[in-house]
């Protein structure tokens, strides 16, 4: 788990919602928050990664992007994955991308009852909507889990 301690160094406080420890930035260009391993953490992620995008100036339609593959990545660790669930996102000015990446705690023994209880027309287009709309994506073994991430072109 995250340190609870920040660094934020303009706007507002982007995690201000019960439960989700405050961020951890390492300077401007890159913030984590743990977040609660429940459904409603997709939205507290792009209400978090909203008000972020907003400080540093992201437009609107690179913006809008960010957030549909941040919900992909959060819903995706909540349902299939276990705790915990952290939300980092980067800004690498060197490479003209924004790194989105979500750890996780491994995968579940076993399919999770809100995503097994969905019509299947509904479910498995997460890992399809973020290949097709990040310049790269992957996965990368943690000590206790996984990391999947995401990188998008951001505006000049």
């Amino acid at each position: 788990m995250y340190a609870a301690t920040a660094r934020v160094a303009a706007g507002p406080a982007p995690y201000a919602t019960s439960g989700v420890l405050p961020a951890v930035c390492t300077g401007e260009a890159a913030c984590a928050w743990s977040l609660p391993h429940r459904p409603e953490s997709a939205g507290t992620a792009r209400r978090i990664a909203r008000t972020l995008l907003d400080a540093w100036g992201t437009d609107v339609d690179t913006a809008d992007v960010v957030l549909l593959v941040v919900s992909e990545l959060v819903t995706n660790a909540v349902e299939h994955a276990l705790p915990p669930v952290v939300l980092h996102l980067e800004q690498r000015a060197e490479s003209g991308a924004l790194r989105i990446e979500v750890d996780d705690g491994g995968p579940t023994p076993e399919d999770r009852a809100r995503a097994a209880g969905r019509d299947p027309e509904e479910h498995g287009r997460g890992g399809l909507i973020v290949a097709l709309l990040a310049t790269a994506h992957g996965e990368r073994a943690l000590p206790r889990g996984a990391a999947h991430w995401a990188d998008l072109p951001i505006a000049p």
